[in-house]
């Protein structure tokens, strides 16, 4: 993607907000006695004028109706963060958000106080890894001239792919938010493959298998795909890393059927939107297609084949707000978060979720 492209995703601001202290999830709702389904559930829809209610993710198939599509991603969450020493002895994290074809890891390192990325670090830094292994740093990414990079390309002393490595050595990402550490299963939807995203593709974490049977029962079809996100960690407006993706042929078939008997297509996460809006033609017909996408919406780019968002909720300042609007219109997600915010609902992973349901 041009830089000219990164720029329009900051040209207009999304949707904003504060957030109250205290919106955090800081644990997952079992750990509170709850279940996955449990978490609240806000649902937009648009008419004359936004409507909002309020109700539990157990609630969606009376949200949707027979025929109607929902696609989910189903990558695995691999522990994507490891403990590192810099050559001066400080310890760090690093944080493996995605592998190149070229054998580099894309990683961020991050200072062990929870307190963000280290922008101190130039080309040439070794970092020793658990197991023996070492990591260079060898050019910012994915603008080799930036300043006080973020993300660093960088190559392991024993090469080979990240993902059996950070199987053996790695734990989940955790951010300053959460009060402990959680399991990797706490990281896993329940449809969860094969393992490739650094971070949980979160908006499908409440569902449970009871809940996918009720949908089906109640005529929702489910499909699945595949994209494998990198590190969450973003700053304020800036646009996302580019991603594996993999729409297969039958879910390509689904969705358009379902399109053309003029039913919806909910996308399970920005994640699904990324990837189908990206095989997605002008009028909105959806080609299989696998490979890497650096798709950005917004005011630019609408989506085409995505009728309705099921979501987490995301930061003041995030570009997937964005992505929101280009699915749901700005009207819509402003009054959802405002709903949101005034009813405190929790954000992050582990929190609550919102279901966008625009005009067809």
């Amino acid at each position: 993607m041009s830089a000219r492209a990164d720029a329009l995703v900051s040209e207009r601001p999304g949707v904003e907000f504060e957030l109250p202290t205290g919106s955090d999830a800081t644990e997952p709702p079992e750990q509170r006695g709850a279940g996955r389904d449990d978490v609240r559930l806000l649902v937009a829809r648009a008419g004359g004028f936004p409507v909002v209610r309020h109700g539990r993710f157990r609630d969606l198939p009376q949200e949707l109706e027979a025929g109607d599509l929902l696609v989910v991603n189903t990558s695995g969450t691999l522990p994507a963060a490891v403990d590192g020493l810099l050559p001066d002895g400080t310890s760090v994290v690093v944080h493996v958000s995605t592998d190149l074809e070229d054998g580099t890891w894309i990683v961020e390192v991050r200072r062990l106080d929870g307190r963000g990325p280290r922008r101190d670090l130039g080309p040439g830094t070794r970092l020793h890894l658990p197991g023996g292994q070492w990591l260079t740093l060898d050019e910012a990414y994915p603008d080799p001239g930036t300043a006080a990079p973020r993300l660093w390309r960088s190559h392991p002393a024993e090469p080979g792919p990240s993902a059996p490595y950070l199987l053996r050595h790695g734990r989940p990402i955790r951010y300053a938010y959460l009060a402990r550490p959680q399991p990797l299963t706490a990281y896993q939807t329940v449809y969860a493959g094969a393992p490739g995203s650094a971070e949980m593709a979160s908006a499908g974490r409440p569902f449970t298998d009871r809940l996918l049977t009720r949908l089906i029962t109640c005529g929702v079809t489910i499909a699945p795909l595949t994209l494998h996100a990198g590190v969450s960690s973003l700053e304020a407006k800036e646009p996302p890393l580019q991603e594996r993706y993999d729409v297969p042929f039958h879910t390509a078939r689904l969705v358009n059927s379902a399109r053309a008997a003029g039913r919806r297509i909910v996308a399970v996460g920005t994640t699904v939107v990324r990837a189908l809006e990206t095989v997605a033609d002008p009028d909105g017909i959806v080609q299989p297609g696998s490979g890497w996408t650096g798709l950005v919406l917004g005011p630019h780019r609408s989506a085409r084949a995505v009728s309705g968002l099921i979501s987490g909720l995301h930061a003041p300042g995030a570009s997937h707000l964005q992505l929101l609007e280009a699915v749901a219109g700005r009207s819509l997600v402003e009054a959802a978060y405002v709903s949101a915010v005034g009813e405190r609902y929790r954000w992050h992973e582990f929190g609550d979720s919102t279901l966008f349901l625009p005009e067809r």
